[in-house]
């Protein structure tokens, strides 16, 4: 991206690609040090418009100063994702922040099937039961947290609206799938979902967010690319 003046105080709106393995809060902890620096000021406000999974990766918006009255807005915005799911097998986190704990025939799966599925199960408004390792609380401790400590975990049903999937590619076990979807779906869910419709098992192997509204992920900052941009030579911290 070309290089431009920032104004902090009166409020950027900023793209990131988020790195795999990151919290969101890594990002926004990491970003707001360095507007701290740069302008000499330590009250300056900064904010995320919505969290990735540490095992996802791809847009992330922060706010900084006024912009941040409008994170809201932003966060209730469609999501856009890119994500690879493998069939035949499962695991406790839905994701590949946990190891396989079972596995299911997948050879019956084809793209026609998928498809049938998709548009029978996963389009419109669904209700949806998050992953146990998510952020969601109960009685004031993220699932996570209990999950981690193998402590019983009650998750309720959430109503999210799926708008649009589209299969990108299908080897052998391994689908590309593109989701377009509400604020608050969990494509974890969705991955372990599709899997249990299809008489079978699945995780997610990966996972971009390519898209908030109207917000895209070739236009977003990496962490060390933005640093650079407001001089910021701190790059390592």
């Amino acid at each position: 991206m070309e290089n431009k003046q920032f104004d902090f105080k009166a409020g950027e709106i900023l793209l990131f690609d988020k790195p795999l393995h990151w919290t969101s809060f890594d990002l926004v902890r990491k970003i707001r040090a360095s507007v701290r620096r740069i302008i000499g000021e330590k009250n300056i406000k900064v904010g995320h418009a919505g969290t990735l999974d540490p095992m996802a990766t791809g847009l992330m918006i922060l706010c900084t100063g006024k912009k941040t009255k409008i994170i809201e807005q932003i966060t209730a915005s469609t999501k856009e994702y890119v994500a690879q799911i493998v069939f035949g097998a499962t695991k406790p986190s839905y994701d590949n922040e946990t190891e396989i704990d079972q596995h299911f025939p997948s050879e019956h799966i084809t793209a026609e099937l998928i498809r049938k599925t998709l548009d029978e199960h996963f389009s419109g408004e669904i209700d949806q039961l998050p992953p146990i390792f998510s952020a969601k609380k109960i009685d004031g401790k993220r699932a996570y947290e209990l999950a981690r400590k193998g402590s019983d975990v009650e998750m309720k049903t959430s109503r999210i609206h799926i708008y649009q999937t589209e299969i990108i590619a299908l080897n052998e076990n391994v689908l590309d799938l593109r989701v377009k979807c509400s604020k608050g779906t969990y494509i974890r869910s969705l991955a372990h979902d599709l899997g249990k419709a299809l008489n079978s098992g699945a995780y997610l192997n990966a996972l971009v967010r390519t898209r908030i509204g109207d917000y895209t992920l070739e236009n977003a900052y990496s962490i060390n690319n933005f640093r650079k941009i407001i001089g910021d030579d701190a790059i390592n911290n």
